[in-house]
């Protein structure tokens, strides 16, 4: 059976090469562009096609042993996302005690949440159990299985921004009150909270580089050639 699998894959092989310039330009352009949305979502529904677009892109995420290990909870009625809202304002007054001063207060100057504004809500969560107890790829990393699902994330980001529509991702909330509310088994990890929705308008850089949170580092920094040349002291 191995071989014939082997020989399936063999008569499954195709062309690869660069994509034509515009093709290549508009994959650099939705990556460069994309952004962390928060305030600019417009009321209207998206349409369930358009939705099921971005869930087969955020499907076609690679993933440690081919486990996709990836559901999507589509979250669109309004006394359900106000719950969460509610999970997500506690947890944000508890983020904002940790910071001190001038930071605490630009910290409560930034909208940093947009679940009661998006249309739509897709919590996105990681089952560690898919695909049995040893995982090709994760037998050494037990956290590949949810770097899989932040694959799946950004696939369905990308999508989005090619289709006009905005995604903010937010953090800020205890795990298991968000469980509780959607009803997940408490195996089940809690990757993303997203927040969907048209957008006619995003920041031209990341909106907290524009509002002096942080700026973005020097590419040339961070690129080390055969092993680590950085400060070996935490940062902070």
């Amino acid at each position: 059976m191995a071989e014939l699998d082997h020989a399936a894959a063999r008569d499954a092989l195709a062309e690869a090469g660069a994509f034509s310039s515009g093709d290549r330009a508009a994959v650099y352009r939705a990556i460069e562009t994309r952004r962390d949305v928060r305030s600019q979502f417009l009321s209207a529904p998206l349409p369930d096609d358009l939705i099921q677009r971005l869930l087969k892109a955020a499907h076609s995420a690679p993933s440690v042993g081919f486990m996709q290990p990836w559901n999507f909870i589509l979250v669109k009625r309004e006394e359900t996302r106000a719950r969460v809202a509610q999970a997500f304002a506690r947890a944000n007054a508890e983020a904002a005690a940790m910071f001190q001063d001038e930071r605490q207060a630009a910290y409560l100057r930034l909208k940093l949440e947009g679940i009661r504004q998006a249309p739509l809500s897709i919590c996105v969560t990681c089952d560690p159990t898919r695909g049995g107890k040893v995982i090709l790829g994760r037998t050494h990393n037990l956290k590949m299985d949810a770097y899989s699902t932040v694959c799946a994330v950004q696939n369905l980001w990308l999508a989005a921004r090619a289709e006009g529509v905005g995604v903010g991702w937010v953090s800020i909330f205890h795990e298991d009150e968000v469980k509780a509310i959607l009803g997940i088994p408490a195996h089940v990890q809690i990757i993303a909270w997203l927040c969907i929705g048209y957008v006619d308008q995003l920041y031209t850089e990341p909106e907290l580089a524009l509002k002096g949170w942080r700026q973005r580092l020097p590419l040339e920094d961070l690129v080390f050639e055969e092993g680590w040349q950085g400060d070996t002291a935490p940062c902070g």
